[in-house]
């Protein structure tokens, strides 16, 4: 959730921690903070609601300056979106603090600290952590036994920056759970919650390990485990670019990375296929030995991943004939599950920090299931690195909230996937080569499917600009992608939307249909063609307003109530990554018709780092 972000430079820090904070604005946006230390070992802080841009005009009015920092933007959890609550935090103004996580035991940590007489300002679980780096710091520890100390104190998920007026040039970062990079760059050392947020300073980054921390200052960076134990990481180069997070000439983020699908998916296929074959060495070192034991998959997913993986379910069992079960992640550990033997664990995830994912993961582990592999879009990330194999979707930097690349990238991934599972369970070399070659003309039919963007735009401004609720319909794989369609129009254009598959109207949702509800349906070229014509007959015969795309072959035409929108045709295995595209750019073009904000929506943030 939040974006943390820490400076140690020969120069003022705070405009690097300003632009640090704009780049991980999409982790959160209820409120911002930066402290530094300045020349007189003061710590100086300035708080905003709201914004990043909301707290660069406080510093415009009250500038304060200093060669060490630490920043925040906020997604709130606990305590309302306030400037008593945002980040940092400070205690005796000793000793500043900013956290991404959730601390579990805040209760008792903070009644025992009222006790021994600390006053709270707030009511965020982190002011507790401040407390407690200040009782130890009281009882003669320096800034890194205190930082250890507390830590120890603490139940929960974290990823934390520490500056203390007494020690200058310091700054301690911890993480738990929480995810946190240290880059290296000309004379200053910098920490973040990902890389995006340091990439316009440095490409090289070390990836502290669960339980690390760390000590900074000018001298360098020395790394202690969860042990205490000195240790070294590996210095990594970041592929990300500065360019990469920028939106260039488009509007908003989400528009620019729709448009980017093409290359993107061109990227995740790019190594993965050989002649007429998927490359099962691209799932990592010893994939083609775990492949062969596997007798069925477990995806555990959240959000857009989720729906990725329902359709994941469909290709599996249909195309590979393997048996599939798909879980919501923050269900999964909690409903008891009973092991599949042999079954391959399958995590879905954009970032690769989503704590439910993460703790499915976890929990998977511990209930014995088999190996684990990892379709993910960061490298380096904590899914990936707790994971036997890894496929990295390589759809690049995804800013814009609601997720629409690392969507189309995923599902890519999972019918690689379910290729190489296939050729163990029956399908031919001739399926496996028609499945290769269509997989190939993805990118361009995606090409072909963004040309309807005009069109998409003035059905949008015509239909759903005054429309306060909506109704998706799907058959088969198709059901998933009305349901990612319904999700995004509910993001971002705050749409009441439901999904449904098609045939289900009659048991209830035909109650809702009437002129003033849209009813979108997709439609493509397949064995469930003529069923779901009958269903939106169903939907006319009851006055409702119906918006459908089409595979151009099917025949369908627009009539009184009922706006056709064709798409290329294509073929039926790769039908839900095309069908997919007209729904985001219909749910982009309603709300940009609403004026909502886009790319950061209301009460949500990209990256779900707490439970």
């Amino acid at each position: 959730m939040c974006g943390i972000v820490g400076v140690v430079a020969k120069q003022d820090v705070t405009p690097i921690l300003i632009e640090g904070l704009r780049r991980l604005e999409y982790r959160g946006y209820d409120s911002a903070g930066v402290a530094v230390q300045a020349d007189n070992a003061i710590l100086e802080r300035v708080r905003t609601v709201g914004k990043v841009d909301e707290l660069a005009r406080a510093l415009e009015k009250a500038p304060i300056s200093g060669d060490t920092g630490i920043a925040h933007t906020r997604w709130a959890t606990h305590g309302v979106p306030s400037e008593k609550n945002a980040h940092p935090h400070l205690c005796h103004e000793c000793v500043a603090l900013v956290h991404n996580g959730i601390i579990e035991n805040h209760v008792a940590l903070r009644t025992s600290q009222e006790k021994a007489g600390y006053r709270f300002t707030s009511e965020t679980d982190t002011e507790v952590i401040v407390h407690q780096i200040h009782h130890y710091l009281d009882q003669g520890q320096d800034l890194l036994q205190a930082v250890r100390s507390a830590v120890g104190d603490l139940e929960g998920a974290f990823a934390l920056g520490v500056i203390s007026k007494d020690e200058p040039g310091r700054l301690i970062a911890a993480r738990r759970g929480s995810p946190l990079v240290v880059g290296v760059g000309d004379d200053e050392t910098l920490i973040a919650s990902d890389v995006a947020a340091l990439v316009s300073r440095t490409r090289e980054f070390v990836f502290l390990e669960d339980g690390d921390v760390a000590d900074i200052s000018l001298q360098g960076v020395k790394l202690y485990d969860a042990a205490g134990t000195c240790v070294e990481r590996p210095v990594k180069t970041s592929k990300v670019t500065a360019d990469a997070t920028d939106k260039g000439e488009y509007a908003h983020y989400m528009l620019k990375e729709i448009f980017e699908q093409p290359r993107a998916i061109a990227d995740t296929l790019e190594g993965r296929i050989s002649g007429q074959r998927v490359l099962e060495e691209a799932f990592g070192a010893g994939a083609g030995r775990i492949f062969d034991d596997v007798r069925g998959v477990h995806i555990i997913a959240c959000g857009t991943s989720y729906h990725a993986g329902m359709v994941g379910r469909y290709w599996l069992e249909s195309i590979a004939g393997i048996p599939c079960s798909v879980e919501v992640a923050s269900e999964f550990r909690y409903r008891h599950p009973v092991v599949r033997k042999n079954s391959l664990i399958v995590t879905l995830s954009q970032s690769g920090e989503t704590a439910d994912t993460l703790a499915g993961l976890r929990e998977a582990r511990q209930l014995g299931y088999g190996h684990a592999l990892s379709i993910c879009n960061v490298p380096e990330s904590s899914l990936v690195r707790e994971s036997d194999l890894v496929l990295m979707t390589h759809a690049g930097p995804e800013i814009g909230v609601a997720s629409t690349k690392a969507f189309t990238t995923q599902l890519v991934a999972m019918l690689l996937l379910t290729i190489v599972l296939g050729r163990r369970h029956g399908m031919s070399e001739t399926t496996e080569a028609s499945l290769v070659n269509e997989l190939r003309s993805v990118p361009t039919k995606v090409e072909h499917a963004l040309t309807l963007n005009e069109q998409v735009k003035t059905l949008a401004r015509e239909r759903f600009a005054d429309r306060h609720n909506a109704l998706f319909l799907g058959r088969g794989a198709q059901f998933p992608v009305a349901m990612e369609g319904a999700l995004k129009l509910k993001e971002i254009s705050y749409i009441h939307a439901e999904s449904y598959p098609a045939g289900e109207l009659k048991h209830g949702p035909l109650a809702l249909v009437d002129a003033s509800m849209p009813v979108i349906a997709v439609a493509p070229n397949n064995e469930l063609l003529e069923k779901l014509k009958s269903n939106l007959q169903e939907v006319r015969a009851r006055g409702g307003e119906l918006i459908v795309f089409a595979d151009a072959q099917v025949g369908m035409i627009s009539s009184s109530g009922v706006t056709v929108l064709p798409v290329s045709p294509t073929e039926d295995s790769i039908a839900p990554i095309i069908f997919s595209v007209p729904l985001q750019l219909l749910d982009y073009h309603a709300a940009v018709f609403r004026g909502t904000d886009i790319d950061q929506p209301r009460n949500l943030a990209k990256s779900v780092t707490v439970e």
